[in-house]
């Protein structure tokens, strides 16, 4: 295109300078090498221009010279001089506008590398510039938009009315605000924008420019933070569990300046430095509460919770759970939970299940948030639980005992017969002429002996009948087998029930309730005892106890009768659950609730060469602990 340009400029100039020299036209024929200079100017090239301007000049000044010579001097004269005038003014004009045009296309790239939308306009509002970035955004390319009206091709819509926007716009020279907008494509889009108003050297508007930020996703993300805010001040208002919303910023930056925010670091610490809770529960500042938390400390909802100044306020000065959070957050960990006791407004305590969730590393304002569930009502039906288990096991052992009157009576019986044969003896040797005092002190002596072995089955019968509280001592394996044995013993008899015993020497002692874990015992044999009752086949009880590990002992009962069913193996353990006719289903759900409550486990299984075997592990007393 530039080479086009400038053989059109020498030609014209060749066909200007021979209408100059060959016609006998009067004027300003080199007037029209002003053309040339704008071909010239075409190329966009200043050395075009400046080479153009030179020979045009150079070949107004030849013609010349070749038509009057040097020495004459007029009209002709006059003419070439307005002739190179023009050539020069236009040649300074091209380049000018060269100049002008080249800062503008400079500017013009500029705009374009721009990642924001940038178009100008006029006063009437037609788009006179369009830069890349929206055509790539908008949709439409600059030729579809220069001369369209922006607020038809855009769409618009301004927060307030359109003629204050422009009045403040005239007035302070420029604009800022939030626009919506759409793209060809239909598409909204929330744009930041901002007007500078561009004037004339008479200080007139001349055009805008506006310049478009995209802020969608931002507005669409903020609009969802918005949501989510008010979804969770919602929850946390509504919610009927406690919140409490709680800054340790304070308390990091404490353990990191002691060098603590480490979980093994700051438990050795605190061995040493446990005044330091205290001081921790004090930096831990109270951000907000909900409702239900103020519900249950007794505070007024209504009352804003200033006086909650930290977590010291609200905790008990016996918890020890505090410590525990602390390893917890030095450690790392995402949350904890726990049971502890809070303060009401009027100083009484409550007990309280929580859980504790920790900000992450990356979380710069340290917010923690606790969970708190109030656990009183739970506590009172644990503790009414508790009785109910207490009563029914002691029902179960009185209905036990009936079960076992003929025991009772035998165990009882033979001891009083004993007293009676001794006594009836050292009579008959006192009736003698000479009185044998030897022997009445013998009978008399067995007379006590038996007494108090017939004492001691009475206080045994006592003791498993009384609705005693639970009990923790430390206890003989061995006895424990024994002493139920003993209530049972009668009962085997009775029933042809050969008992046999195998017994592992020097068995760990146990910690637990001695009448609890005697019902257990008498239970599983009496229940063993009635499995075998009207069978045929040999009736053997065994009685084994071992130890299973380092920790723990097991002690088995094992009977020879039919065994259990298995559709009712899963449910033997059910409450209420019973193969016997007069049965109340309670025995066995007794029997397991107790080993688990004294951190063991009752078990069963089908013994391979028939009948059934009860499995009951219990803890043990660790080696070298004091046993007495």
């Amino acid at each position: 295109m530039r080479i086009a340009f400038r053989l059109a400029a020498v030609v014209l100039a060749f066909v200007i300078l021979l209408i100059d020299t060959l016609s006998t036209v009067e004027g300003a024929v080199a007037v029209l090498y002003v053309m040339v200079v704008l071909l010239a100017a075409r190329t966009y090239r200043r050395v075009d221009i400046v080479w153009a301007s030179i020979g045009c000049a150079a070949l107004t000044l030849l013609a010349y010279v070749d038509s009057h010579g040097f020495n004459h001097v007029g009209a002709q004269t006059i003419r070439a001089a307005v002739s190179l005038s023009a050539i020069g003014g236009t040649a300074l004009l091209a380049l000018q506008h060269q100049y002008a045009t080249n800062k503008l296309a400079a500017q013009a790239r500029l705009l374009n590398l721009s990642h924001d939308m940038i178009f100008v306009r006029d006063n009437a509002g037609f788009i006179t510039f369009w830069n890349r970035s929206a055509e790539e955004v908008y949709g439409w390319s600059s030729r579809e938009a220069v001369g369209r009206v922006a607020d038809d091709l855009l769409g618009t819509r301004y927060p307030e009315q359109r003629s204050s926007i422009e009045a403040a716009l005239l007035s302070t020279g420029r604009w800022e605000g939030m626009l919506e907008q759409r793209t060809k494509a239909g598409a909204t889009l929330f744009v930041e924008s901002r007007w500078v108003v561009q004037c004339d050297h008479l200080k007139r508007p001349v055009e805008v420019m506006e310049t478009h930020t995209d802020v969608t996703d931002r507005k669409v993300a903020y609009a969802a933070l918005v949501a989510s805010e008010r979804r969770f001040r919602r929850m946390f208002d509504a919610s009927r569990i406690g919140v409490v919303q709680e800054s340790w910023s304070a308390l990091r930056a404490e353990l990191v300046a002691l060098n603590l925010l480490d979980g093994d670091a700051l438990r050795t610490y605190l061995a040493s430095h446990p005044e330091f809770v205290g001081r921790a529960r004090t930096l831990v500042n109270i951000v907000d509460v909900n409702p239900a938390l103020l519900t249950m400390l007794h505070r007024d909802p209504t009352v804003p919770f200033d006086a909650l100044e930290s977590v010291d306020d609200m905790l008990s000065e016996g918890d020890r759970t505090f410590s525990s959070a602390l390893i917890s957050f030095a450690r790392g960990d995402t949350f904890l939970e726990g049971e502890t006791e809070m303060v009401r407004a009027d100083g009484s305590r409550f007990p309280v299940l929580f859980t504790i969730t920790y900000p992450t590393v990356d979380d710069a304002d340290g917010t923690v948030l606790v969970f708190v569930v109030d656990n009183t009502e739970r506590k009172q039906a644990q503790s009414a639980l508790l009785a109910s288990q207490a009563e029914l096991a002691h029902a179960t052992r009185v209905a036990t005992l009936g079960e076992l009157t003929a025991s009772i009576a035998h165990e009882v019986n033979q001891p009083l017969m004993a007293v009676v044969t001794s006594g009836e003896a050292g009579m008959r040797w006192l009736k003698r002429p000479v009185p044998d005092l030897h022997e009445v002190e013998t009978a008399m002596g067995r007379i006590i002996s038996e007494g108090r072995r017939a004492s001691e089955i009475v206080k045994r019968i006592r003791a498993f009948l009384m609705k005693a509280p639970t009990q923790r001592d430390v206890l003989s394996s061995a006895a424990l087998i024994d002493e139920a044995i003993r209530l049972v013993e009668y009962e085997c008899s009775r029933e042809q029930v050969m008992l046999r015993l195998d017994i592992e020497p020097g068995l760990p002692a146990i910690v637990g309730d001695r009448i609890q874990l005697q019902q257990v015992l008498v239970n599983l044999m009496v229940n063993a005892c009635q499995a075998m009752a009207g069978q045929t086949a040999a009736r053997v009880l065994s009685i084994q106890a071992r130890r299973a590990s380092v920790s723990s002992l097991v002690i088995s009962v094992r009977d020879t009768g039919p065994g259990i069913a298995a559709e009712n193996l899963d449910r033997l353990f059910d409450p209420f659950f019973t193969t016997k006719q007069q049965g109340m289903g309670m025995g066995l759900a007794i029997c397991r609730t107790t080993a688990q409550a004294h951190g063991g486990e009752l078990s069963i299984v089908n013994s391979p060469g028939g009948g059934a075997s009860f499995q009951l592990t219990l803890a043990v007393l660790p080696d070298g602990v004091d046993q007495s």
